[in-house]
């Protein structure tokens, strides 16, 4: 793929004005205080895996509206401090896999915690164990249009609201020290991005190409997927243009970061069509900008690489940048 989006310099630059709807902030307020009149922590039951260094813990707790989600929690085996937890979200289509998948981060002495995909986990990986019991009208093969046409019933919604737990969760697992990193690719940096807005007091966000950023323009700007399936959508449900576009506004993870005050490392492909990098840059541009603070942010490109961005030299960069932000305590 040749070089086909804003100069590098016009990105560092470039931070589009903003449309979120009014009642922005009363809506996701509302969401999460109906998610979290549940117990977060329905289930934490040891796994035997052949892992002799790993311990591994199979976790089910409740996301939106109290939906049971499952999760793989894994420590270093005989930590007996207490540990941060890193929370990692899935890249799309995929789901938790399978435990031996998700060594880095507890060989590096944390706590980790990855989080299934409800009702994904049939386009690539290892699979996943969580439905999504949510219902939904007409809607294009895929995940995205899923009760798009209300950012009430929106697939988007359920699974950002996951994302969020997700924190609460990590901060309530045994052996967990209170400090929580969020990390994924793709669809699964936009949730981080995501859960580090609507959990603003996460230590640390790690957003890899992140998907979900600037959807309106980038459902413009490119023909792959997973953004194409709301241009199907919406070829064969012409009226609904306007409740699509409005349901887009409170997914969007650029709305979602600017309420973050969290610290934050990103990173960019060039040449990435699935995630058009000025999106990225829109998000990183806008990181923090309505919290009051100006937290710390860097960003990492990659100028010859698609989607795959920087891959394991990113994931390298990853744990050098946040054991000096948020190191294991020893002892």
């Amino acid at each position: 793929m040749a070089l086909f989006d804003l100069p590098l310099e016009e990105l560092h630059r470039y931070r589009p004005e903003l449309s979120e709807p009014a009642d922005f902030d009363a809506f996701w307020a509302g969401t999460l205080d109906r998610a979290r009149e549940h117990e977060v922590l329905e289930d934490v039951v040891d796994v035997e895996t052949g892992l002799d260094l790993v311990e591994t813990f199979d976790v089910t707790f409740r996301g939106h509206d109290g939906a049971p989600i499952r999760a793989w929690y894994l420590r270093p085996a005989g930590a007996a401090a207490k540990l941060p937890v890193v929370v990692e979200y899935i890249g799309y289509g995929g789901g938790r896999g399978l435990p031996l998948e998700h060594l880095l981060w507890p060989a590096a002495g944390y706590a980790h915690l990855v989080m299934d995909t409800r009702g994904q986990a049939g386009a690539w990986g290892n699979g996943g164990d969580t439905v999504d019991p949510g219902g939904s009208g007409p809607a294009a093969p895929g995940s995205m249009t899923r009760g798009i046409e209300d950012p009430s019933t929106s697939y988007l919604t359920r699974l950002m609201t996951d994302a969020a737990r997700a924190v609460d969760a990590a901060r309530a697992l045994p052996g967990a020290d209170g400090r929580v990193a969020v990390t994924g690719n793709s669809q699964g940096g936009g949730l981080a991005l995501a859960a580090g807005g609507l959990v603003p007091d996460v230590d640390a966000v790690m957003a890899n190409v992140p998907f979900l950023c600037q959807i309106r323009r980038a459902i413009d700007f490119t023909d792959n997927d997973p953004y194409r399936e709301i241009v199907r959508f919406l070829a064969s449900n012409r009226s609904k243009q306007a409740a699509v576009e409005r349901t887009l506004g409170y997914v969007d993870a650029v709305h979602l970061g600017r309420r973050s005050r969290a610290r934050a490392l990103f990173s960019a492909a060039l040449r990435d069509m699935t995630c058009p990098p000025s999106t990225v840059f829109a998000a990183f541009n806008h990181w923090g900008g309505a919290s009051g603070t100006d937290p710390e942010r860097d960003i990492e490109v990659y100028p010859w690489n698609d989607h795959e961005g920087g891959a394991a030299v990113q994931n390298a960069l990853q744990l050098r940048w946040l054991t000096e932000r948020m190191p294991v305590r020893v002892g």
